[in-house]
C-alpha cells in the first residue's frame, strides 16, 4: 500500500440561510500529501452533506500520515416505480426567450383543407413550419456555441444527452451565485448537474432577464469539470453571470463547453424533482453546423 494522509484542522462554517457551525481538531481522510484550504473545505462539505454552505474557514490545519478509515457511504433509493417530469417550457408563436433576439413564428405550410385536393377523398394532413432561432425555449449548448471547430449537435453522443443519472442542486432563495461549496456535497462524476435556482417563476416576463438572475461562478464550473460532470443545466437566463458588472465574460460556458460538457439553460419544473434517484434526458435533432437547438427536456423519477 502507498502512503496515505489525513488532515487534521479546525473548521468554521457559515450557511447561506443562516446559521452556522464550529469543529475542532476534526480530521478527514485527503488524497495526498498536500490540499489546499479550498480543496479541503469542498471535501469537508462533501464528507459531511452540508447544503446551503456559504463559507468555510479551515485553519490550525495539519498533515497526519496514517491508514484510512474509509468514507460515508449514501444508500440508493429504492427503483419500485416510475413517472415522468416535464422540464421544458412550450415553444409557442412570438414567445420571448432573450430579450432583444427574434421570437419563433408559426404557421402553417400546408392546411388539412388545402391537402384535400392531394389525397383520396375523407384523407387530410396538417403540416406546420417554425422561424426561430436556435436559442429558444429550453435548449442545449454544444461546444460549438462557444468554441470554433468544437463539437456540434452531431458530435455530441448520446451518452451526454439521453438517460443520465441526474442530482438536483437546491439554490437558496436570493442567492446569485452558485459557487464550488455550493455543489460539495453532491456526487457529480458522471451525472446530469441540474441547478435548481427556482428563476424559472420569472420566464416571459421582464424580471427574467434582471442582473440579478441566478448563475454559476466560473470555479463552480471548473469543479464540475474537474469531476467529470457529464451535463450540466440550470433554470435561469443563462448558466453565466448577465449582470452589467460581469462585463460580457462566460467562465462557465467556456470551461464546461471546453471539457465537452453540454449545457441546458431554461429549465423548468426542478422543484417537482427529488435530489437524486432520477434519470435525465435532453437530446436535439443531429442538424450539422448548429451548436444549439430546442429539447424536450424531462426526466424519468424512480418512485
Amino acid at each position: 500500500m502507498g502512503e496515505q494522509w489525513r488532515a487534521q484542522f479546525d473548521a468554521e462554517v457559515s450557511f447561506a440561510n443562516g446559521g452556522g457551525l464550529r469543529t475542532e481538531g476534526f480530521r478527514l481522510d485527503i488524497p495526498g500529501r498536500e490540499i489546499t484550504d479550498e480543496d479541503l473545505a469542498a471535501l469537508f462539505v462533501r464528507h459531511l452533506g452540508l447544503l446551503m454552505v456559504a463559507e468555510v474557514r479551515i485553519s490550525a490545519k495539519t498533515i497526519i500520515e496514517e491508514p484510512h478509515k474509509g468514507g460515508r457511504g449514501v444508500a440508493g433509493e429504492p427503483r419500485t416505480g416510475r413517472r415522468l417530469v416535464e422540464l421544458s417550457h412550450v415553444i409557442t408563436d412570438g414567445m420571448i426567450t432573450l430579450p432583444g433576439w427574434p421570437a419563433p413564428r408559426i404557421e402553417d405550410w400546408l392546411t388539412f383543407e388545402a391537402s384535400r385536393a392531394n389525397y383520396a377523398p375523407g384523407t387530410e394532413f396538417h403540416v406546420s413550419r417554425i422561424d426561430m432561432i436556435a436559442n429558444t425555449g429550453t435548449y442545449l449548448d454544444t461546444p460549438a456555441h462557444r468554441w470554433s471547430g468544437g463539437d456540434d449537435l452531431t458530435g455530441v453522443s448520446l451518452d451526454r444527452l439521453a438517460d443520465l443519472p441526474g442530482v438536483v442542486v437546491r439554490v437558496p432563495a436570493g442567492t446569485r451565485a452558485v459557487d464550488r461549496l455550493m455543489l460539495a456535497p453532491y456526487e457529480v462524476t458522471g451525472r446530469a448537474v441540474l441547478l435548481h435556482t427556482g428563476w424559472a417563476e420569472h420566464f416571459g416576463t421582464e424580471r427574467y432577464s434582471a442582473p440579478e438572475a441566478p448563475y454559476l461562478t466560473g470555479d463552480a464550473a471548473q469543479a464540475l469539470a474537474d469531476a467529470g460532470a457529464a451535463l450540466v443545466g440550470i433554470d435561469s437566463i443563462n448558466i453565466d453571470d448577465m449582470g452589467p458588472q460581469a462585463g460580457g465574460v462566460r467562465p462557465a460556458h467556456s470551461t464546461l463547453l471546453a471539457a465537452g460538457i453540454p449545457i441546458v439553460e431554461h429549465l423548468t419544473g426542478l422543484d417537482a424533482l427529488p435530489p437524486s434517484g432520477f434519470r435525465f434526458t435532453a437530446a436535439p435533432p443531429m442538424v450539422r453546423g448548429m451548436g444549439t437547438f430546442p429539447v424536450r427536456a424531462f426526466a424519468v423519477v424512480d418512485a
